[in-house]
């Protein structure tokens, strides 16, 4: 018997259950099985053409259609229902819902007996969140183990577009895309090329293997072949982790020659794995980097290596001297022993320290511990620490590497050698604590600090040019080695009186242990093996009070003015008691500093109340603090504040450094700006000047643009004398012109005004659409070089070509 069913008026909504209604959900589930196929297909894909994949609008979230989990919808011009070929079909406009997807098609038949789905005409499938599958034909078995499509296409999130000419499902652990096409880029009637695409003969999923294979690969940019691979695999993106091979990495240098990088990664257990990749070299011989991490149920661990076995080389290639091991290593790790107490540790050390450049490895001088390592340093660390709402407590130790060039001539750029890192301390243990009641103390917070650290060296400080000059004699002695401790109490309170002044007296009280040794007055001392060694200890306090107010006007079309007057009074303890001279040279003294060398002077810690930055070095004496802050903003977003101000003292102190303008009785004056002008830009300025002359003691001013055909940024700094006794003055710029919408001219440079010489300049050209970014930059850098004649500073040019493809990453090519 055949009955059908013409509805007078749509819609129309028939019952269909029990069979019917599980026709509809495995009709349902079968686009989502395609979604699978396409996701898990990821890198290549379509030689149908891609314009003929409809637009279909991306959806947050699937609306409430009031059918619950169990219920679904059915709509279609005519319904048949034929018992003698046990099927039953829906005809014109068919429009099925459930579970918050929609699928359209122009006939759908439904078999009875064997379970068969099968939909034709223009099939498309509309998922909940927004994604699409479409295809003409579309069969599935009962049980969904096996199924086809012809003229399959997807549309995936972040506008990934997925078509084959048919995509079978051969069971429920392989599938497979023939002539099949992968994009991310924007295709229409119009645009029927997209910018690249991946296509490939056939893609095969086997779940089973976890592995994607490729047959027939070919990457096009604009149409044109770009890279062809007959056969590649790698692991099922649906798979929690496989092992197998990640992308490679190819480059041109002159250093190395032709460089081919290969990571392969091998999963050890779920919560560890290894990447090993060997980097083959036509110059030099091979190096081998690994990278291992494993995840535990407390914290974590990473360990970087690498090793070669080679000559020295310089920057154009050329080898000498006796062959070695060459190696680093980079670690962390870091973990919790309670909710308060964690613990951790970083390991940084190379063999050579001109490995990192000459191997093109990357991210070396990032924080792996508490204490993070500085340009060409490395810090290897141990450490604990506890935390909670009123206490913080930590033990440490730390070792450092210096890698820098010291001693370099600056006529012929050969230099003398690297940092001696004898001449750095071992900090251990290093002990930090502070606590707070909980309750205030005379009405205002209290905070009760504590501090020790010993510090040991294997080699004299004082012997590396060009910083010490001819106390070069004193290179191979056992440096100064100290031990510290500290206590210290912090009172401060606030109060608010009168129209808004703002009234904050403080008191502060410290008492230090030292003992120093390894102390050479004299050349003949030294000679001698005299190893001085003193004792002393010493206690300070002060005490004063922070006046300010500010004074509000707001804006009648929004925004507001603010100037505050700011004064700081302060006396306490005489900073010069019982200095410690620690080497002498001629006339020069070296007094005992160890963690305040690198001590500046600006609007940071102008009302600090005690301005070193660390323990060694105490501002004293009776000083007071003045200023005014300015503060302008608008209700657009425009704006600007200035801070002036300066310090005077009652007397003169020689300890403090004289390049810090703080010595005199009347300070430096410190001036420090930020400015919105317009929405996108801004710009900052801190100087220091001269107290007498107002002559410029140390400037740094930079800005930064973003808008629509700007991007960029620009560092100046220029300081007389730096932490080192030397004279700084360098420039620093960055940035992008858009010409068109898709072209544009990019630029870097780093330019050293005291050498009078460019260490680094980029001038590129980069070409961006919806989905790719091509960069064709020139780079001419200075380099440091190990020669046969010594450590030489020599240019290094190439030529880069970075392809970034969007939903891909980038890959760079240099030559």
């Amino acid at each position: 018997m055949v009955e059908s069913v013409t509805p007078a008026s749509r819609p129309l909504m028939i019952d269909l259950s029990p069979a019917p209604g599980a026709a509809v959900r495995k009709l349902l589930m079968a686009g989502v099985a395609w979604l699978a196929v396409a996701a898990a297909s990821g890198v290549a894909h379509a030689q149908q053409p891609l314009a003929t994949i409809p637009q279909v609008p991306a959806a947050p979230a699937a609306a409430d259609d009031g059918l619950g989990d169990d219920g679904y919808y059915l709509e279609s011009d005519l319904l048949i229902r034929d018992d003698a070929s046990k099927t039953m079909t829906a005809r014109g406009s068919v429009e099925v819902r459930s579970q918050g997807r929609t699928l359209r098609a122009q006939e759908v038949i439904y078999d009875t007996s064997t379970g068969v789905v099968t939909a034709h005409g223009k099939v498309s499938l509309i998922n909940a969140d927004g994604t699409a599958q479409f295809a003409d034909d579309l069969t599935l078995d009962k049980d969904m183990r096996a199924g086809f499509a012809r003229n399959f296409s997807t549309r995936l999130d972040q506008n990934v577009k997925i078509a084959a000419a048919t995509a079978i499902r051969r069971n429920e652990e392989v599938t497979e895309l023939n002539q099949a096409i992968y994009t991310p880029c924007d295709v229409c009637a119009e645009k029927p090329t997209p910018t690249w695409s991946i296509e490939a003969d056939k893609v095969v999923q086997d779940k089973k293997r976890q592995i994607v294979y490729y047959h027939g690969a070919k990457i096009r940019l604009w149409g044109a072949p770009l890279l062809y691979l007959p056969l590649f695999w790698h692991p099922d993106p649906q798979a929690p982790r496989s092992s197998g091979f990640l992308t490679p990495k190819v480059g041109l240098s002159q250093r190395r020659g032709l460089s081919y990088q290969q990571p392969y990664l091998q999963v050890i257990s779920p919560s560890q794995d290894v990447i090993i990749s060997p980097q083959i070299n036509t110059k030099v011989n091979p190096f081998v980097n690994v990278n291992y991490r494993k995840r535990f149920y407390s914290g974590m661990l990473e360990a970087r290596m690498g090793a070669t076995y080679e000559k020295e080389f310089d920057n154009r290639g050329n080898r000498f001297g006796d062959a070695t091991t060459r190696s680093y290593i980079l670690a962390k790790g870091a973990f919790d022993i309670d909710d308060k107490w964690k613990w951790g540790f970083s390991a940084e050390r190379a063999s050579d320290a001109l490995l990192f450049d000459k191997y093109d490895i990357n991210d070396v001088y990032a924080q792996r511990g508490l204490f993070t390592s500085e340009d060409r340093r490395l810090t290897s660390q141990i450490y604990t620490s506890r935390q909670d709402a009123r206490s913080w407590l930590s033990i440490s130790a730390v070792s450092v590497q210096g890698l820098r060039v010291v001693g370099t001539d600056a006529t012929t750029g050969i230099g003398n050698k690297f940092e001696n890192s004898g001449a750095f301390p071992v900090i251990g243990p290093l002990v930090e604590g502070r606590w707070e009641p909980e309750s205030p103390v005379l009405f205002g917070r209290l905070r009760l600090q504590g501090s020790g650290v010993l510090l040991n060296r294997s080699e004299s400080q004082f012997g590396e040019a060009p910083y010490y000059g001819t106390m070069a004699a004193y290179s191979h002695q056992e440096g100064v080695d100290s031990a510290r401790g500290s206590v210290q109490a912090d009172w401060r309170a606030s109060a608010v009186v009168g129209p808004g002044l703002r009234i904050q007296p403080f008191a502060q009280a410290r008492a230090d242990a030292y003992k120093i040794k390894g102390i050479y007055l004299t050349t003949e001392a030294m000679a001698a093996g005299d190893d001085a060694s003193v004792n002393y200890s010493r206690t300070m306090g002060v005490a004063g009070v922070d006046l300010s107010l500010p004074l509000y006007k707001g804006l009648k079309k929004g925004g507001s003015v603010i100037l505050e007057p700011l004064v700081q009074i302060a006396t306490g303890s005489d900073s010069s008691s019982v200095p410690v001279v620690v080497a002498r040279n001629g006339t020069t003294t070296y007094l005992y500093n160890e963690d305040s060398s690198a001590f500046e002077f600006d609007e940071t810690n102008l009302f600090r109340t005690n301005k070193s930055p660390g323990f060694d070095l105490y501002e004293g004496g009776t000083r007071m603090n003045v200023g005014g802050r300015a503060t302008f903003n608008t209700a657009d977003g425009r704006g600007g504040s200035v801070l002036v101000g300066r310090s005077f003292r009652t007397e003169y102190d020689p300890l403090l450094p004289s390049r810090t303008g703080l010595q005199d009785k009347s300070s430096d004056w410190i001036v420090a700006a930020t400015v919105t002008p317009v929405q996108g830009i801004n710009a900052y300025v801190r100087t220091r000047l001269d107290s007498d002359t107002t002559k410029i003691n140390r400037l740094e001013t930079g800005a930064d643009a973003y808008t629509q055909r700007i991007q960029g940024s620009f560092r100046y700094l220029k300081d007389n004398v730096d932490s080192n006794g030397e004279r700084q003055e360098n420039f620093e710029a960055r940035g992008q012109l858009k010409l068109t919408s898709k072209w544009a001219l990019t630029a870097f440079g780093q330019l050293d005004l005291v050498a009078e010489t460019w260490r680094r300049r980029d001038l590129g050209v980069a070409y961006t659409d919806d989905c790719i970014r091509i960069d064709i930059i020139y780079q001419q850098e200075d380099r440091y070089s190990s020669t046969v004649t010594g450590l030489r500073l020599q240019p290094d040019r190439s030529v880069v070509v970075r392809l970034t493809l969007a939903t891909l990453g980038d890959t760079g090519y240099s030559d």
